[in-house]
């Protein structure tokens, strides 16, 4: 298990997300709007992606479209450096192989879901921060609750204030599910389909394999990650009671179950294409990236 395979991940990730962050923040916003509130009984400030990047840049400015992003690095490095260096060990040590060679798809979904359960565990606070951050707004086209954190060390300072050391957690039983499906779809979709398209000799050329493989992870992960994204955003952002708990929800059934109560199955997709136009390239330059760097890795030590 090499130290690098985990360092490797986590830097692959930060630098996609300097280039997704913008549509996090227009995803977050999309799925707080009409909290608890039957479709057409509240007023939309953000009326689908590109109006909702418009809106944001109309009345926040610019620099809003990269709320969120100092926690997101830390996140995605946390996360990424344990899920994928879980994924490359797996891959290197043939676990996620049959008995023939060939990459097992159920095998790749277990590897994925347990790294991304551990990393996304350990990086929790750092998410909560980042979708409070996101949230915030002009109150002009303020959705969801709006926590008053004047910057990054402020945010954490309030939090542990307000609910106490495992307060930074409150939002993880949201986080886990998301990230197990999401990872385990990401990365069992990802190798299997690098291998075929190389078994196959659809695509050999080694940059044009990975581009065209974590595509098409990303693609499937929109689909299956959206209802548990919508649900760990309303959780991390709602506000708390006097003894530290949620306002609105008790956890991730209660959650779920009001959202589809009151906004029905639109409400667990909201922020849809949000997500679809940030997983899809996101998880093209994360998976690129990681590729890439292990490449240069084992080129530099055959050297």
């Amino acid at each position: 298990m090499a130290l690098s395979d985990f360092l490797i991940g986590g830097c692959a990730a930060m630098g996609a997300i300097c280039f997704t962050n913008p549509l996090e923040v227009i995803k977050t916003r999309l799925q707080l709007q009409g909290e608890l509130a039957a479709r057409g009984s509240y007023v939309e400030p953000y009326r689908g992606v590109f109006n909702a990047l418009i809106t944001v840049i109309r009345n926040d400015g610019w620099l809003a479209l990269e709320k969120g992003l100092v926690p997101a690095l830390y996140f995605q490095f946390i996360l990424n450096s344990v899920r994928l260096g879980v994924y490359q060990t797996a891959m290197n040590n043939k676990w996620m192989h049959n008995r023939n060679g060939d990459v097992s798809f159920f095998r790749g979904m277990l590897c994925g879901a347990t790294g991304g359960v551990a990393g996304s565990f350990c990086a929790s606070p750092f998410y909560m921060v980042k979708i409070q951050f996101q949230a915030r707004s002009n109150s002009k086209i303020a959705v969801g609750y709006q926590h008053q954190h004047s910057g990054f060390i402020n945010a954490f300072g309030n939090i542990l204030k307000e609910s106490g050391f495992f307060g930074l957690w409150r939002g993880a039983t949201g986080m886990l599910p998301r990230v197990a499906i999401g990872s385990s779809t990401q990365i069992a979709t990802f190798g299997k389909t690098k291998a075929m398209l190389r078994d196959y000799e659809i695509v050999r050329q080694p940059m044009l394999n990975t581009l065209t493989a974590a595509f098409g992870a990303g693609s499937v992960v929109a689909f299956a990650i959206t209802p548990p994204d919508v649900i760990s955003t309303r959780l991390y952002n709602q506000g708390i009671d006097s003894f530290g708990k949620g306002i609105l929800y008790k956890g991730w059934c209660d959650c779920a179950h009001k959202v589809f109560r009151y906004e029905g199955i639109r409400g667990l997709y909201k922020g849809f294409w949000a997500n679809y136009l940030r997983q899809a390239p996101h998880s093209t330059l994360l998976l690129l990236f990681f590729d890439l760097l292990i490449a240069a890795r084992d080129k530099y030590q055959t050297s």
